[in-house]
């Protein structure tokens, strides 16, 4: 298994907006081997006195902290995909800055690649 790993501080106004993003363009990682997507927001999100999630994203007063991940099989697959999206021909409305902006501030995204090193699992 691999993991890419996201935080994002997006408006609290654009729930909605972020949901039907999400809903789009999240659907291309499916479609080229991802196993599983989570898009969680914000609920229980404490102040940290020197590093939290909101200080981490540069959280604005009006912003909710979104934690993301996707899931891959392999981190084969997770590049195999990444290198489809960043291609020259690849072409996608979904993914396409101006038929479905992104509404939050991507340059505050957080981002990487992760290999497990522990899962544990309930019954």
């Amino acid at each position: 298994m691999y993991i890419d790993g996201f935080i994002i501080p997006v408006p609290t106004a654009n729930k909605d907006k972020f949901v039907a993003h999400a809903n789009s363009a999240d659907s291309i990682f499916i479609e080229f081997g991802a196993t599983r997507i989570l898009e969680c927001w914000a609920d229980d999100v404490p102040d940290g006195e020197m590093t939290d999630f909101r200080k981490a994203v540069q959280a604005k007063a009006d912003e909710s902290v979104v934690f993301s991940w996707i899931e891959w099989p392999d981190k084969e697959t997770r590049d195999a995909a990444m290198a489809k999206m960043m291609s020259e021909d690849f072409d996608d409305d979904r993914m396409n800055m101006d038929k479905n902006p992104m509404p939050f501030d991507g340059k505050r995204l957080i981002y990487g690649g992760f290999t497990p090193l522990v899962e544990l699992k309930g019954s």
